[in-house]
């Protein structure tokens, strides 16, 4: 019965994107029914990271170690291309403020776990897929703030310390105290340590994907009008910023003369970025700029399309 359970909350996690546009779009069509999840869209973020970290230990980072290199050029073209693409982007449609903001502060946010799933079913590699995901997400604590301070500044004045102060409470303690509960977990009796895992490994991925569809959701009710007058700047801005990673990341790999399956992970890796989190730090920090947080719950959406598309295509080819 327990490994049935298992597997039914693992293929309910793995059909993601399905749950963020059915949420979206419920949201739209009733936006009082989303509403009240928006005081609790950090808090929700703390949750993810938290369970993030209760799936690491720290003999995980080892494997660093035994390719540094890949891991470096990974997480290196996430601050890169990401960040570079969504200013490009915000110039060349002309993006009112905002937006503009918004949609850099998303390109200069870590890969989102989501990927980790697309990379699965892309036929990627998916622990290095893993290994790019924990690795953006902790360097991201200071590229974040200091990318989006240097592109978003030209815009409006940016508070790097205040960004810098969330990513620690909303990423680093809880991913550092799940981190060490885990590992603390390798000194209790075997038979209890697998149950603990067991429940983690199952329920922390639906865990995420609620609260992702419900930081994406809320968002999208209570920004419905003025994600209707933004129209196409908003959602080609977004399309783009997104294609651009994805285009980028397999390109590049290729020509540094990776294999098919180091080239699909990192480009599902850039490619696919934490919108959620970029939504939690828009609304703390642009609050008085309604449109911010928009452009990273309409990337949540866009990611995951493209994500699935793709891995739907790569997953027919072994």
């Amino acid at each position: 019965m327990l490994k049935v359970w298992q597997k039914t909350c693992v293929k309910i996690a793995d059909w993601f994107p399905l749950w963020v546009v059915i949420g979206c779009l419920w949201a739209w069509w009733q936006p009082q029914a989303w509403l009240w999840f928006q005081p609790y869209i950090t808090i929700g973020l703390s949750v993810i990271m938290l369970g993030m970290g209760l799936t690491l230990r720290l003999a995980d980072f080892s494997e660093i170690l035994r390719m540094p290199k890949i891991v470096a050029i990974g997480v290196l073209m996430q601050f890169i291309i990401m960040p570079s693409a969504a200013w490009f982007w915000a110039k060349t449609l002309n993006l009112e403020a905002d937006l503009a903001i918004g949609l850099i502060l998303v390109g200069s946010c870590p890969g989102g776990t989501a990927s980790n799933v697309i990379c699965y079913l892309a036929r990627a590699n998916v622990a290095l897929s893993v290994l790019l995901t924990m690795c953006s997400t902790l360097a991201a604590v200071v590229m974040t703030p200091l990318l989006t301070k240097w592109l978003a500044g030209a815009y409006l004045p940016v508070d790097g310390w205040g960004l810098f102060r969330s990513m620690v409470e909303v990423v680093l303690i809880p991913l550092i105290a799940g981190l060490l509960i885990n590992t603390a977990l390798d000194r209790v009796q075997q038979h209890k340590r697998h149950a603990v895992r067991a429940v983690v490994n199952t329920v922390g991925p639906l865990v995420s994907v609620t609260v992702i569809m419900l930081v994406v959701s809320s968002i999208v009710a209570g920004n419905k009008i003025t994600i209707a007058l933004a129209g196409p700047k908003l959602f080609g801005s977004v399309f783009l910023l997104h294609a651009t990673g994805f285009a980028l990341g397999y390109v590049v790999m290729k020509w540094l003369g990776y294999g098919k399956a180091e080239c699909r992970t990192v480009s599902i890796e850039v490619g696919m970025q934490n919108s959620g989190l970029g939504a939690a730090l828009a609304k703390t920090h642009f609050a008085d700029m309604a449109m911010a947080p928009v452009p990273a719950a309409i990337s949540a959406v866009f990611h995951c399309l493209i994500g699935s598309a793709v891995a739907g295509v790569w997953g027919r080819k072994r």
